[in-house]
């Protein structure tokens, strides 16, 4: 039952969305709930990846949409979007049930690590260009048990210089995307306590002594547990100087928070629109849902709340690309959207009763995954702790 939702022009109050992104956002609409939602509508309710032999066809027209690997700097064979570009693409390609995990089920290609264009030439020809070319996939762990949401201090993994290689012994936790990956991007402590003992390694996927156990979790995809004994890593394969590795996990943390926040304004537009469209032509107790005001002020909360994280979140964007410190601004974006999201959602699936709970529709998908978003890319409570330490020093 899930249909193609018309969505409605996006609202941005008096500030004026550059021509070139409305073009690209009307395309990226056209292609993600035409061709894309097609597809993903012959799949299982719970899947996480397309077939391959469904999505060739589908990644062949995004490549001639010039919108592959969307993040990726043009050099390197992708379509080099900014922020704000990043931020557009991000509310439409996530319009689908496996959005929030798999923008598009994986249309739009795979877009590497950013910090991997921080590489030398051999490490971006020999793990970053295959992810754009041939889309090998990677994953990055920087969470362990003792804490995830404060990396400077909870990174033990343990990477020890032993000549001309490292020795990798610990664990991580939470780790998205693992199990189907070809490499990875690890966190580890080479030096003291705190950010300046932290370094960045690329790990093979099938290195010995890397093993991984499944984490059951209330979404429809599992992260993993990471195990590292005496897994060796040469030289050549650490990213960065040694204690550079912080400041390479804060770029990616920093950056990947903007189509994070946007993505799941994009899953709370498409759940407000399939409400709009219940509650104008359900009827009960003799008139139409629309004509309850308890259903249209959900309905105007959610578009009062949907309008001002939109442009929370590209106020952020924008601040990015021009070159600013918009740490503070990306955690407003992150805690802001993923709650106003979850709230959306709710509300949708209260106005649809018993439809909205089942699985004939994406919502109860979407409400489960939104519940991780809160914590995912740093809880809400951590970013919270980062706005008022701001607020309280006078640094906004």
């Amino acid at each position: 039952m899930d249909q193609v939702i018309e969505t409605s022009d996006r609202s941005f109050g008096s500030w004026a969305m550059p021509d070139e992104y409305r073009e690209m956002q009307a395309t990226v609409r056209r292609f993600v709930q035409g061709d894309v939602k097609a597809v993903e509508d012959t799949l299982e309710h719970d899947a996480t990846y397309c077939p391959p032999e469904k999505l060739a066809p589908l990644q062949e027209k995004a490549r001639s949409l010039g919108l592959w690997c969307v993040r990726t700097p043009t050099e390197y064979g992708g379509a080099g979007l900014n922020l704000l570009g990043q931020a557009v693409w991000a509310e439409e390609a996530k319009q689908v049930r496996m959005g929030l995990y798999n923008p598009a089920m994986g249309a739009f290609g795979i877009d590497p690590p950013n910090v991997i264009w921080e590489g030398n030439r051999q490490q971006i020809e020999t793990y970053g260009l295959p992810g754009v070319e041939k889309g090998s996939k990677c994953f990055v762990a920087i969470s362990e048990s003792g804490g995830g949401a404060d990396p400077g201090r909870a990174i033990q993994l343990k990477a020890e210089r032993v000549g001309g290689k490292y020795v990798l012994n610990g664990s991580k936790m939470w780790i998205t995307g693992a199990g189907k990956a070809d490499w990875g991007i690890v966190y580890a402590r080479t030096g003291g306590r705190g950010r300046s003992g932290i370094t960045s390694f690329i790990v093979d996927r099938d290195t010995p002594g890397l093993s991984l156990k499944e984490i059951p979790v209330i979404r429809a995809y599992a992260p993993y547990e990471l195990h590292f004994d005496n897994v060796e890593v040469p030289v050549e394969n650490r990213l960065g100087e040694e204690g550079q590795g912080f400041a390479l996990a804060e770029k990616w943390l920093v950056d990947n928070r903007i189509q994070y926040s946007a993505g799941t304004l994009g899953v709370a537009q498409a759940a407000l629109d399939i409400a709009v469209k219940w509650a104008n032509e359900r009827e009960t107790f003799g008139s139409k849902l629309a004509d309850k005001q308890a259903v249209q002020w959900m309905l105007a909360n959610s578009e009062m709340e949907l309008r001002a994280a939109r442009l929370v979140v590209y106020d952020a964007a924008w601040k990015g690309d021009r070159g600013g410190d918009f740490k503070l601004e990306a955690s407003i974006a992150k805690v802001t959207a993923t709650e106003t999201a979850g709230r959306i959602v709710d509300r949708a699936m209260q106005i649809m009763g018993g439809l909205g709970v089942s699985k004939e529709l994406p919502l109860e998908r979407w409400y489960r995954e939104l519940r991780i978003h809160r914590i995912g890319e740093g809880p809400s409570e951590v970013h919270r702790m980062v706005v008022a330490r701001n607020v309280l020093n006078g640094r906004r």
